[in-house]
């Protein structure tokens, strides 16, 4: 059951942005972050979450999508993220999460994929614009930001190619249907030794 969950959860782009992620799901999320292992036991994340439309229309801009579809601008207008949960390191008790940034990230997309939601997290944020905009203090750092809603795409797993002219390459694409395609390593090429 938890690899079906593992397999359900992917970096949704695109979603039904009519279908808005109740705020009690965010908080179940946050609270399985909670839950999770902590480095030090510190517990230095704190959570901003957001499921209206005017602070989501407001968010969208500040984040950058898809590294590797550069033609691609990010989810048009109805495709778009009816929720965001935006991580924060609490920095009056620390400035190193360590690992506890992807372990809540993981935890939390678990959560939402098992009520048929999902996610996507973004790295790639205009941190100081999005600081001003949101009046985040300067205690907290932006780690990141979750991107959330009902998935409206298909997103299906390959084998990297280990032969040709595309051997090795990693790289997600799309195909002509709109399927979102992202290579993993086989297992063998994992284990070592």
């Amino acid at each position: 059951m938890l690899k079906d969950l593992i397999l359900k959860n992917r970096s949704y782009r695109r979603f039904d942005q009519s279908a808005i992620v109740p705020m009690k799901l965010l908080r179940e999320m946050v609270e399985a972050a909670r839950l999770s292992g902590s480095a030090r036991n510190m517990q230095p994340l704190r959570y901003m979450l957001f499921n209206d439309a005017l602070s989501c229309a407001k968010i969208f801009p500040m984040l950058a999508w898809a590294g590797y579809m550069k033609e691609w601008a990010g989810p048009a207008e109805g495709e778009r993220p009816s929720a965001y949960i935006i991580q924060l390191g609490d920095l009056d008790l620390t400035n190193d999460w360590w690992c506890d940034d992807g372990i809540a990230a993981q935890s939390m997309l678990l959560t939402a994929v098992e009520q048929d939601f999902g996610g996507c997290i973004i790295g790639s944020v205009q941190r100081e614009k999005l600081r001003d905009l949101l009046e985040i203090s300067d205690q907290y750092k932006i780690i990141q930001v979750i991107a959330l809603g009902k998935p409206a795409e298909k997103v299906v797993l390959d084998e990297v190619k280990a032969g040709g002219p595309d051997a090795g390459d990693i790289k997600y694409w799309r195909d002509e249907k709109g399927v979102h395609h992202v290579p993993k390593r086989s297992l063998d090429e994992l284990i070592i030794g």
